[in-house]
């Protein structure tokens, strides 16, 4: 294919794959393992207190890798990381309007985690859709700012 809109059927939601959230025991073990190994480069690193977490996205083309670390026991990557251990935590979509995508999935019964969208990295608006209603996935999606990249934004 040679564009991403060639991909996108007509009623699609998503505009492209923005990151695969990875959760780590250790942020800094993780970077350095990630840039050593695969020449991943740090774009953004942050800490979202309501969410639980530090982070931190790598380049990968047109997507990131974002990797989260918890910032104390009962987040949801802790927790995350009791029941599994380190892995994928969740997929992310770009989406150009979160709160229609939220609206439109809660119509074809889908749940979604919160009620309103809230703010993810870099000043972002996301929502998660329940794994249960995705065939065990966590999906997250993302509204980053109008005329930014995934890329440039994380």
């Amino acid at each position: 294919m040679s564009s991403d809109s060639q991909a996108l059927g007509p009623d699609a939601l998503v505009e492209a794959i923005d990151h695969i959230g990875l959760a780590v025991p250790d942020l800094d073990a993780a970077i350095a393992f990630y840039e050593r190994t695969f020449g991943l480069k740090v774009t953004h690193r942050e800490t979202n207190e309501e969410q639980g977490v530090v982070e931190a996205m790598l380049g990968a083309g047109n997507a990131c890798v974002q990797l989260l670390a918890p910032l104390r026991p009962d987040s949801p990557i802790a927790k995350f990381l009791d029941r599994n251990g380190p892995g994928i935590q969740q997929m992310a979509y770009r989406v150009a309007d979160v709160a229609a995508v939220s609206t439109t999935l809660r119509s074809r019964g889908v749940r979604m985690l919160y009620d309103e969208p809230r703010r993810g990295t870099a000043g972002s608006l996301i929502n998660f859709a329940h794994p249960k209603d995705c065939g065990g996935v966590l999906i997250e999606f993302v509204q980053v700012d109008v005329g930014q990249s995934a890329a440039a934004e994380h």
